[in-house]
């Protein structure tokens, strides 16, 4: 189908075009922003997704970087959290008891009876509203979405927007705002599963990782936080100077083991405001992408449990640790616990937060 050029800012240019139909015939749209040398963004207004991110390696040559499929079936199903903005609330909530301010409040849950990613409902499955949008030297799309109240059993209606904006450089902004009309929780991210060898090329297993951490979450067997911070150091969570994937994923540790061989655990990061979270590389192209948030925490979930049953737009399958997902986020089930840095919402207020992707070659 003809794209509809609707922003020409300097190098970046956004188009707009049909991507496929939900089941009762409403229509995903899909934007398409970068620049013919460098790096190019597809969005797609279902579930707010990233759904690809062509970038060079040292020899000029581009390819996509990020997990995706394309048969609606998947992107409503298995695949739902591929590139999506997760929330009402990202990560799990043990049990799906939210209490705020002396109410306890029963939400939606899934796996294996908590809440995750906002329920089985969550802004991953939603059509979102978008329109292109340019800010001085970026460009990109604006997507909103209304959240009622009692939506997934969350208080107070939300009214959520997350823009997506690329700058020349290839620096990819994430800006998350909302507000609601009654206190309530808030904790939006990004799920993107990076393979910066090319999608479909087989496991990160070959990429090196640092994040800038001294310590992590622990987790119990249901991947719910035991509770304390724990030291990264002397274990195979310690990230401050760069490991490869495979090593740290092969150690016999516990808590690797309890995760399926590999991570899918909240790293407490060092610092405060906005700074470097983590480094993702691939020594054999040249990639790097380099991630910068203001929020306290970092997922890291390093495919374990894909099993090859989704193709992406490759034409081939996922097997275990196709791509590595660095969520950028407030810790899981805060609500429940106190001691964790306060993820309400209240009205009047806004919640904000920005994440950027910086996409490089070397």
């Amino acid at each position: 189908m003809p794209r509809d050029a609707l922003i020409s800012h300097g190098e970046v240019t956004v188009t707009q075009e049909p991507a496929a139909t939900l089941p009762d015939g409403r229509r995903i749209t899909r934007w398409t922003f970068g620049s013919p040398e460098g790096v190019t963004v597809e969005v797609l207004s279902l579930g707010a997704r990233l759904q690809a991110v062509h970038a060079p390696d040292r020899d000029g040559r581009r390819c996509n970087v990020v997990l995706g499929c394309e048969d609606v079936e998947d992107l409503l199903g298995e695949a739902a959290y591929f590139g999506a903005t997760v929330g009402r609330y990202a990560n799990r909530i043990a049990g799906g008891v939210l209490p705020v301010d002396g109410t306890r409040h029963r939400l939606a849950v899934q796996d294996g009876g908590h809440t995750l990613h906002g329920g089985p409902d969550g802004f991953a499955t939603r059509l979102w509203d978008g329109v292109a949008v340019r800010e001085g030297r970026r460009a990109g799309v604006r997507l909103r979405l209304h959240s009622p109240d009692g939506d997934q059993g969350f208080p107070g209606a939300l009214t959520a927007e997350v823009m997506y904006l690329l700058d020349p450089a290839g620096d990819l902004f994430i800006v998350y705002r909302a507000a609601a009309d009654a206190p309530t929780v808030v904790n939006l991210t990004n799920h993107a599963y990076f393979n910066l060898a090319g999608e479909g090329s087989g496991t990160v297993l070959d990429h090196l990782i640092r994040v800038e951490a001294g310590g992590y979450l622990p987790v119990d067997g249901e991947l719910i936080p035991l509770g304390p911070v724990a030291p990264v150091a002397g274990t195979p969570f310690d990230l401050r100077e760069s490991r490869t994937i495979a090593d740290r994923v092969a150690d016999g540790h516990p808590q690797v083991r309890r995760a399926g061989q590999g991570f899918d655990h909240t790293w407490v990061l060092t610092g405060r405001g906005f700074r470097k979270a983590a480094v993702l590389s691939h020594p054999d192209s040249g990639r790097r992408v380099e991630c910068f948030t203001m929020e306290p925490g970092l997922q890291v979930y390093t495919g374990n449990l894909f099993d090859g049953s989704l193709t992406g737009r490759s034409g081939r399958a996922y097997p275990a640790y196709a791509g590595i997902a660095l969520e950028t986020q407030h810790f899981p089930d805060s609500p429940n616990r106190s001691e964790y840095p306060s993820t309400v919402l209240r009205p009047g207020e806004e919640y904000g937060s920005m994440t950027v992707y910086r996409f490089l070659s070397e």
